[in-house]
């Protein structure tokens, strides 16, 4: 619901917040954070601050919050909350930060977000990635399968496998390259070593709420009572791995050694004035089935949200020069709804359970300055992509740095940001 919080008049007395392209007081991100080699706390981002709760919390600022949520060292009891107490968090901590009568309280507990570390903000049980950007499978598909791109459940299913929960980073931590097994087209065997074709997957991550037990399916119409939140995710690949050992049961190595997200979860509370319609499937494609149907979802599950890929190589930096944007495109090309994966994922009773993360798979658009991976941007590998500082990539090179970014925005709304989700490529071990 829209409300208060989301009034784009709104200002806080925290002044790097007006005007803040990630964290103005309409967002109220969640994360978990620590300083100077302490105990991890939960903060709230503020322009360029971040508030520990549980300090305001034990000062008397929150008398109404769910003690033990707050005051914790990870998230997942909040998220696990009802959505009603997390919308009166988030009432609060608007109230905390646009009444200028709460300055002097208040300011004691804002910590310059420079000189915190940010840590995963939940304790990640389980991590799903999907695969609903629907031009990212056609692009992909098209480079192995010309004449049929897409496999025949593709418009039926919204496609998923288990990922590994205990790789996920948080942006900032390096990226080690890969060892694993490699063949090519023209040799007799495979070879054991680093990754050659090591690639990156411009992704949202999905933070799942209050959970559901085993057995019991959740319907499309509650499915967005439990998501908590989102974040950008890298779901880094090696390209040469999968093609290698992805048949017959689908990603592993090539997948499993490290994904990247940003600290902070911009929750769905915060995130109701840039819900968008579902684009409309293209003449021809199939209904969804009834479990995965419905209306409300359909004109309101999709997010105004633009993504974001940039690089920046060892060169350009030791030159000083700014990342080079890779790819531009909306969140709305996915092809299911994040209600429709929820539904979907518990559809035949495996239960969610709060902070755990699942992955929409890489988010393209159908022009190449959207692709959402260089597999896609560089035809596979035979057409590079020439970058500022002279220099080609048509896969990672050790030292190349990622960055994704998303910005959600909506007319007669204050733009809200994602934060960032980096990390550079280091050397295999």
């Amino acid at each position: 619901m829209i409300d208060h919080s989301h009034d784009a008049a709104a200002i806080s007395w925290v002044e790097s917040a007006n005007g803040h392209p990630d964290f103005p007081v309409q967002n109220l991100p969640l994360g978990v954070f620590s300083r100077d080699g302490g105990e991890r706390r939960i903060g709230v981002a503020i322009g360029d601050y971040i508030l520990d709760l549980a300090d305001a919390y034990e000062a008397g600022l929150l008398p109404w919050a769910n003690a033990s949520a707050i005051t914790a060292t990870t998230l997942n009891r909040l998220m696990g909350l009802p959505a009603a107490d997390r919308l009166a968090l988030r009432h609060g901590l608007f109230a905390l930060l646009t009444r200028t009568e709460n300055c002097a309280e208040v300011q004691p507990f804002l910590h310059l977000a420079q000189a915190c570390k940010m840590h995963l903000p939940a304790m990640i049980g389980d991590y799903t990635d999907f695969y609903v950007g629907i031009h990212h499978a056609n692009n992909v598909g098209a480079l192995f399968r010309p004449d049929n791109p897409l496999l025949p459940n593709y418009k039926y299913v919204p496609i998923g496998y288990h990922g590994r929960a205990s790789s996920i980073r948080p942006s900032g931590v390096p990226l080690v390259r890969p060892n694993g097994q490699r063949k090519a087209p023209d040799a007799d065997v495979p070879v054991f070593g680093p990754s050659v074709r090591l690639d990156y997957e411009l992704e949202l991550g999905v933070w799942i709420g209050g959970g559901n037990a085993l057995g019991d399916p959740i319907a499309i119409a509650d499915a967005a009572q439990h998501i908590a939140g989102f974040c950008l995710l890298n779901d880094w690949s090696a390209r040469d791995f999968q093609a290698w050992e992805y048949q017959p049961l689908g990603p592993f190595l090539a997948k499993n050694f490290q994904s990247t997200i940003s600290p902070w979860v911009i929750t769905a509370e915060a995130l109701a004035p840039y819900r968008i319609a579902q684009p409309a499937r293209p003449q021809g494609d199939p209904a969804p089935l009834p479990y995965l149907f419905d209306a409300d979802d359909q004109a309101h599950g999709a997010l105004g949200i633009t993504l974001t890929a940039s690089i920046s190589t060892a060169a350009m930096r030791a030159r000083g020069m700014m990342p080079h944007r890779l790819s531009k495109g909306p969140a709305s090309n996915m092809y299911w709804t994040a209600a429709q994966i929820v539904t979907h994922h518990a559809s035949n009773g495996c239960n969610l359970n709060p902070g755990d993360l699942l992955g929409t798979g890489t988010i393209s658009a159908p022009t190449s300055d959207g692709y959402g991976s260089l597999m896609e941007q560089t035809n596979g590998g035979k057409a590079p992509v020439d970058l500022p500082s002279g220099e080609a990539r048509t896969f990672l090179e050790d030292g190349d740095e990622i960055l994704l970014t998303a910005t959600a925005h909506a007319e007669g709304f204050v733009s809200i940001g994602f934060g960032e989700c980096r990390a550079i490529v280091l050397p295999a071990r």
